[in-house]
């Protein structure tokens, strides 16, 4: 289903384009994800709108069947850097995360509430971990949702695709990267 509409007060959640990440083998050409994003990021600070820039630096501790997820790993110097092209900003919202949601253990929601915002657009890596966990977790916390596929890509191709085709029009709204800029320019002076 398409985006239906861009509500007043909406924020870009751009999940994990971060240096550890981006090089790592993805189902979609990273270059391309990172070009929607940015495209998405000017958009949204042309129109005042908040961006949250999401890093991850490690994962919950607990036991799971592939392990702890990396929730002690020693990652490289520098694994957590966002890339450059994100170009943060002062009045970006940065989040570093320790889960899979950019919701879970910050206080991205109360930063969003304290902006009034009421719907979030969700971009990164990996659609069916970092994406599909915040986007659930914004659902669940009230936030109209939208999911713009093409801004976004995974270490497999078949976890994406279930993503996009099973889970998301559960949770949000659904389309493309220049649906959505569409619906943002035509709603905005």
């Amino acid at each position: 289903m398409p985006f239906s509409a861009v509500d007043t007060d909406t924020a870009l959640i751009v999940v994990d384009l971060q240096a550890g990440i981006v090089g790592l083998p993805l189902a979609h050409p990273v270059e391309g994800v990172i070009a929607r994003s940015t495209e998405l990021i000017g958009a949204f600070r042309r129109h005042g709108l908040p961006v949250a820039l999401v890093n991850v630096a490690g994962a919950p501790p607990g036991r799971t069947e592939r392990g702890t997820n990396g929730g002690g790993r020693i990652r490289p110097e520098g694994w957590t850097d966002l890339i450059p092209e994100l170009d943060q900003q002062p009045d970006d919202i940065a989040v570093t995360k320790y889960a899979r949601s950019a919701f879970s253990g910050t206080d991205l929601a109360a930063q969003l509430r304290a902006r009034g915002v009421t719907q979030v657009v969700v971009v990164g890596i990996a659609t069916g971990s970092g994406v599909e966990s915040t986007a659930r977790s914004a659902h669940e916390d009230g936030f109209h949702v939208s999911l713009p596929v093409d801004a976004m890509t995974d270490g497999s191709p078949d976890t994406h695709e279930h993503s996009v085709t099973k889970v998301f029009p559960k949770i949000a709204e659904t389309g493309t990267t220049a649906e959505l800029l569409a619906l943002l320019e035509g709603s905005r002076p």
